[in-house]
């Protein structure tokens, strides 16, 4: 093993991004030999942190390492480090063998990242190495690594969570948007349908969702007025209440 990391604390990085209609995971493969036979699964891009490196800045290489993605939204979560955590399966057992890993007892630090896949095309065209973006509603028939399930439940809580108190749609959205894909944000990271006149009505009393005199360009329906998120005032006036539900 490499000296320069520390063998047993690792981050992994959690990222969901949003194409305007559907909620979206990013995985990484790992291929692993076990009983004579070739598989495939998928886990979290992470991996061990190095000496002289704090938690933020491995998260930041290991994600753009693995992936390609940099300069998006990432929040630590909670560590995770239950005993057996690499060792449910006797594949993780194997590609730990297979990375001269295979005795240590290691702690993860999931980040949680969010992404609009539509403001830059190549988030989805120049994923380096094994990168893929999933539909979040195709996890449950994945083959996970290690405790990989238990952090992406986790991670989608945390998002509803910080979707009910704080700003965090707008990270899942263009600079510019519509009223419609915002609603539809909402109505897939919670699963619901939102009736469209109640959510007009309630985004038309936040002075954070700012109207623009911009509408939508190349749609083939008619084009909706745009809005941006105001930062500044979201910041002076809702410190301490979001303002918004479903």
């Amino acid at each position: 093993m490499d000296k320069n990391l520390v063998p047993n604390i690792s981050v992994d990085a959690v990222v969901f991004g949003f194409d305007t209609q559907h909620l979206n995971i990013l995985l990484v493969t790992r291929p692993v030999r076990y009983n004579n036979k070739d598989y495939v699964d998928w886990k979290f891009p992470g991996d061990l942190i190095r000496m002289e490196e704090d938690l933020d800045t491995s998260a930041k290489r290991i994600l753009y390492e693995q992936t390609g993605l940099q300069n998006i939204y990432l929040k630590q979560l909670k560590a995770f480090g239950d005993t057996d955590r690499l060792k449910r399966e006797p594949r993780d057992m194997a590609w730990l063998y297979s990375i001269d890993h295979p005795e240590e007892r290691v702690i993860t630090i999931p980040y949680f990242g969010l992404v609009n896949l539509t403001k830059d095309i190549d988030y989805k065209t120049t994923l380096k190495g094994n990168a893929r973006w999933f539909p979040v509603d195709e996890v449950p028939e994945l083959p996970l690594a290690f405790d990989h399930r238990d952090i992406f439940l986790f991670a989608l809580e945390m998002l509803q969570n910080g979707m009910r108190s704080g700003p965090l749609a707008f990270e899942l959205l263009p600079q510019k948007f519509t009223l419609g894909q915002l609603q539809r944000v909402y109505e897939v990271i919670f699963k619901k349908k939102l009736d469209k006149r109640n959510f007009r009505k309630k985004t038309a009393t936040l002075s954070y969702i700012v109207p623009l005199h911009e509408k939508e360009k190349g749609v083939a329906h008619r084009p909706a007025r745009l809005y941006m998120f105001s930062k500044d005032i979201y910041q002076k006036l809702h410190a301490h209440q979001f303002g918004f539900s479903v």
